[in-house]
C-alpha cells in the first residue's frame, strides 16, 4: 500500500509535505473555483413552487395592507412598517439569505423611510440584553474550558443502573446545564460527546441508542424554557413586552414560571421516547456504565474537581445567585453578567482568557437579536401591531365570554406550529410577540402571560431536522448513530398534543398561583 505521511516542513517552504512509501506523489490538480451565481440563478434558487406560493400570499398582503393606507385606515408609517415587516417574515421562510442579514436589511429599511432613526436602530445593540448575553457566554465559555459541566453529566450518567435511569438522569443534567450554557446550540454541543461515547458503549443495544438521540436534544430544547438565558428569543420576548406594557419578568420570576414546566415537558418527552424507541425486554435489561465509559468526552469523571472547576463553580453560583436576588440589591443582571465574565476571564481565577471567550460568542445572533428588537419596536410605535392584531384575533373579541380561552388556545396552537415556517426561535418571537401583546387586552387576557405562554409554546421545535440546531446535531450521519427523520415525525405526533394540553394546563392553573395570573383585571 501507497501509505502518506506527513513531515514537518522548513519555514520557507509554501505547503505541506507528504512522503510516499514506494513512489513520489502525483502532481495534484486544483478543481477550478464553481461557476458564480448570478443574481438571477439566486432569484431562480429562492423561488420554489413554495416560496412562490409565499410570494403570492405576501404580495396579496401587501396590497390589503396598501388599500388600509389609501383609505386613511393605516397611517403611512404603520403601512410602510407592516410591507417590512411582510418581506422580513417571507425572506425569514423562503429564502436562502442567512436570518440575521434579512433583519439587519429590515431593520435599514425602517432607518431609511424614517420610522425609526439611527440612534433607536443603534441603540438596540447597546441594551441590556445584549451586554446580558456577552456577558452569560463569556461565563458559559469559562465553563466548557474547566470542563465543569461535562463532568457533571458524565458522573450523573454513570449512576444509572437501568435505561429508564438512564434517560431521566441525562434529562435532570441537561436540566441544568441550561443555567449555565446561555444557548440550545451551545448545550447540544456539549452534550454531543456524551452522547457519541454512550452510543459507543451501548452499540450492542440499538434501540435504547436511538432512544437516546431523541432525548439528548428534544429534551435540550424543551428544557430551556427554564431559564431567561435558555434562548435568545426569551430575551426578546423580555424587551418587547417592556416596552410594550412597561413590566416584564426578571431572571428569578422566569426561573419560578419556567422550571416548572421545564421539569414535567422534559421527562415527558424522554419517557415519551423511551416507550416509543424501546421495548419491554430493552427497558428491563439491565444497564452499567463502566467508570471509564466516557473518557472520550476528554473530561475525567472521577477524583475531586480541579482547582479550575472549584473556582468556576464558586463564580457561576454567585451569578445566579445575584441574578435571583435582584429585587433586594437592584444590580441590573446585564451588569452582573458582565462582572462574572470578568472574574471567569481573569487571569489565576477564570478558566479562560477573555479574548478566547469572545471568539466563542455568536456575534450574528447578538446582532439579529438588536435588529428584530428595531422591528419590534416599530412594530409598536407605529400601530402597526395593533392594526395587525385586529385583523389576525378581532373575531375572537366577539366571542364573548369564551374570548379569553378561545385566543389563548389560539396563541399556543400558532405558537407551537410556528416553527413548520419560521425556523428560528428568535425570529418566531420576533413575529408573534408584538402581536400578543398588543391582543392579549382586548380579549381580557394578561399580556406578559400571553408573551410568555407563546415564548413557551415556540420551544416546541421537533418536527423537522432542520426546525432547530440541536435537532439536526444529533441526526443519523456518517458520524453520529442518530436518529431518521420518520422517528423524528413520530415523536413530533406525539408530543404536540400532549404540549398543548400542557401548555393550557399551566397557563390556567399552575402560572397564576406562581405569580403570572392569565386573566386581566
Amino acid at each position: 500500500m501507497n501509505l502518506p505521511h506527513a513531515i514537518d516542513r522548513p519555514p520557507d517552504h509554501p505547503g505541506s509535505v507528504t512522503m510516499y512509501a514506494t513512489r513520489p506523489p502525483v502532481r495534484t490538480v486544483t478543481p477550478p473555483p464553481p461557476p458564480r451565481r448570478t443574481l438571477l440563478d439566486a432569484v431562480g434558487s429562492a423561488l420554489s413552487p413554495w416560496a412562490a406560493a409565499g410570494l403570492v400570499v405576501v404580495l396579496g398582503a401587501g396590497a390589503f395592507v396598501g388599500h388600509a393606507g389609501w383609505t386613511g385606515e393605516l397611517p403611512f408609517d404603520a403601512v410602510v412598517t407592516l410591507l417590512v415587516f411582510l418581506v422580513a417574515v417571507w425572506a425569514w421562510i423562503f429564502s436562502p439569505l442567512d436570518d440575521t442579514y434579512v433583519a439587519l436589511g429590515g431593520g435599514i429599511a425602517l432607518v431609511v423611510f424614517g420610522i425609526i432613526d439611527a440612534n433607536t436602530f443603534a441603540g438596540t445593540l447597546g441594551s441590556g440584553v445584549i451586554w446580558l448575553l456577552i456577558g452569560a457566554f463569556v461565563i458559559a465559555a469559562a465553563v466548557t474550558a474547566s470542563g465543569l459541566s461535562a463532568r457533571v453529566s458524565a458522573r450523573v450518567v454513570r449512576r444509572a443502573r437501568t435505561p429508564r435511569q438512564l434517560v431521566h438522569l441525562i434529562t435532570a443534567a441537561l436540566l441544568l446545564t441550561t443555567f449555565a450554557i446561555p444557548a440550545t446550540s451551545g448545550r447540544a454541543a456539549l452534550a454531543l460527546p456524551i452522547f457519541l461515547a454512550l452510543a459507543a458503549v451501548l452499540r450492542d443495544r440499538p434501540r435504547l441508542v436511538l432512544c437516546l438521540a431523541l432525548v439528548f436534544p428534544i429534551v435540550i430544547l424543551f428544557s430551556a424554557v427554564g431559564s431567561l438565558l435558555g434562548a435568545g428569543a426569551h430575551l426578546i420576548t423580555v424587551e418587547i413586552v417592556s416596552a410594550a406594557t412597561g413590566g416584564g419578568i426578571g431572571f428569578l420570576h422566569w426561573a419560578v414560571l419556567g422550571v416548572p414546566l421545564a421539569l414535567v415537558w422534559s421527562h415527558l418527552a424522554a419517557e415519551a421516547a423511551l416507550w416509543l424507541m424501546t421495548d419491554h425486554a430493552e427497558r428491563a435489561r439491565p444497564l452499567c456504565v463502566p467508570p471509564t465509559a466516557l473518557a472520550t468526552t476528554g473530561t475525567a469523571t472521577s477524583g475531586p474537581l480541579t482547582s479550575a472547576q472549584r473556582r468556576v463553580s464558586v463564580i457561576l453560583g454567585l451569578v445566579v445567585a445575584l441574578w435571583c436576588s435582584e429585587p433586594l440589591h437592584g444590580v441590573d443582571p446585564a451588569v452582573v453578567a458582565v462582572l462574572g465574565a470578568l472574574a471567569a476571564s481573569a487571569p489565576a481565577v477564570g478558566a479562560t482568557t477573555l479574548g478566547a471567550a469572545l471568539k466563542t460568542i455568536p456575534w450574528t445572533l447578538l446582532l439579529f437579536m438588536a435588529a428584530t428588537l428595531a422591528l419590534g419596536m416599530a412594530l409598536n410605535s407605529s400601530g402597526a401591531a395593533e392594526w395587525l392584531a385586529d385583523q389576525a384575533f378581532g373575531s375572537i373579541a366577539e366571542t364573548g365570554p369564551a374570548a379569553a380561552m378561545v385566543f389563548v388556545v389560539v396563541a399556543a396552537i400558532v405558537s407551537l406550529l410556528a416553527h413548520l415556517v419560521i425556523q428560528s426561535r428568535s425570529a418566531r418571537s420576533a413575529v408573534l410577540i408584538p402581536i400578543i401583546v398588543v391582543t392579549a387586552p382586548a380579549v381580557g387576557v394578561d399580556p406578559v402571560a400571553a408573551a410568555f405562554l407563546s415564548t413557551a409554546a415556540a420551544g416546541f421545535c421537533i418536527t423537522l431536522t432542520s426546525s432547530a440546531k440541536p435537532v439536526a446535531m444529533f441526526a443519523a450521519s456518517d458520524d453520529v448513530p442518530g436518529y431518521e427523520p420518520r422517528h423524528l415525525l413520530t415523536m413530533s405526533a406525539l408530543l404536540a398534543p400532549v404540549s398543548l394540553v400542557l401548555l393550557i394546563i399551566f397557563a390556567f392553573w399552575v402560572w397564576p398561583y406562581l405569580g403570572l395570573p392569565l386573566l386581566s383585571s
